[in-house]
């Protein structure tokens, strides 16, 4: 519906409807940071004394969280007659989205997401007038295992499928060899899925963050492919002239704050020919008023997260979560690519797939 032609009772009606989600997520953060939901997923059902004392938390606001989880519909609740107690569990739907790292339905790390925003408000505020901005750095823990455990099950189990259904770019990944570039690889999964699917490949992550370079070589080691993938603290616009025979960056272009400069230098790190591929998120082709409900997600990305983080370094084009096609294109042929294709992979997650060459 057009806003214009929107009454103030339908307006308040929608709003009504947002504070409740905002409620619920919010609670989603209590119970994923404070390892309620594993809790009842490993150890099963929990009065409300029960899941404090697992989780060394405190009894009452235990309580709450329970009876409130029941009423939202997350949680089931018994009485139990002979104690006189609630006792409360996880239905395995439930437990799935807040507890399984390897489903792709696990959406808990978006509670820690916007958790991170919360203390962050008056510096955003701040930015918003002055025009400075919020880094994923002052962000902090939250923001960072927020992106990486989200987007962890998609990595690990969709990529290299995705990927080999490009006989083109598979061909050139499962050389013997071959010589791979992660841009912006935040947790690593990326990297450590490039290394899974194409044994005999090497990776080399870079990111910006030197958290998120810690936390990437520890889950490389976990994931037993340390020795083919290796992760550095640097500013990916000061590439070495090397020959690499593929580069990818996953979900990081819209952040940077001098992209056509990090394009540039990735371009002059690739072999001849070699591609980039650049996965970011699926908005429309362009902007118009009533998006869907993917456009009205990555606003509220780009308002509290992406956008202020861009903004957060100087120099800056402040592209936004909302990167277009047609502007991604640009910044390709402004860095000396002159091919530019999105590639044909559907139906995964929040994201597009594109190569330059």
């Amino acid at each position: 519906m057009d806003a214009s032609q929107q009454t103030a009772d339908e307006v308040a009606e929608r709003l009504f409807g947002s504070l409740l989600g905002t409620v619920e997520i919010m609670s989603v953060y209590l119970g994923d940071r404070l390892g309620w939901y594993v809790s009842l997923a490993d150890q099963g059902p929990a009065t409300a004394v029960e899941l404090a004392a697992r989780t060394n938390t405190q009894p009452r606001y235990a309580r709450e969280w329970l009876e409130q989880q029941a009423v939202i519909g997350l949680l089931s609740v018994e009485h139990d007659a002979a104690a006189d107690e609630r006792v409360y569990a996880i239905p395995p739907s439930t437990a799935e989205v807040m507890t399984d790292v390897s489903s792709l339905a696990y959406l808990a790390p978006m509670g820690r997401m916007f958790g991170a925003v919360g203390p962050a408000l008056p510096r955003l505020l701040e930015a918003y007038r002055d025009g400075g901005g919020v880094s994923w750095d002052d962000l902090g823990p939250d923001a960072r295992e927020s992106q990486a455990d989200a987007n962890r099950p998609w990595f690990e189990s969709q990529l290299g499928p995705a990927l080999s259904g490009i006989s083109t770019l598979h061909d050139i990944l499962r050389r013997p060899g071959a010589r791979l570039l992660d841009i912006g690889s935040g947790g690593g999964w990326s990297s450590i899925a490039l290394a899974r699917a194409y044994p005999d490949a090497s990776v080399i992550g870079i990111d910006i963050d030197e958290q998120s370079v810690t936390m990437a070589t520890v889950n490389a080691r976990a994931a037993g492919v340390a020795d083919r993938v290796t992760f550095l603290h640097q500013d990916a616009s000061t590439l070495p002239a090397e020959r690499f025979d593929a580069a990818f960056a996953f979900e990081c272009v819209h952040d940077m704050p001098r992209p056509i400069d990090v394009l540039s230098a990735v371009r002059k790190a690739l072999a001849p020919g070699a591609p980039l591929v650049v996965m970011d998120e699926a908005v429309a082709d362009e902007f118009a008023p009533n998006g869907d409900d993917l456009e009205r997600l990555m606003y509220g990305f780009s308002l509290f997260v992406c956008l202020p983080d861009g903004l957060s370094s100087t120099p800056s084009v402040g592209t936004g979560t909302v990167m277009r096609p047609s502007t991604l294109r640009g910044y390709g042929e402004a860095a000396g690519f002159t091919d530019f294709e999105i590639l044909p992979i559907e139906d995964f997650g929040f994201w597009r797939f594109y190569q330059l060459s």
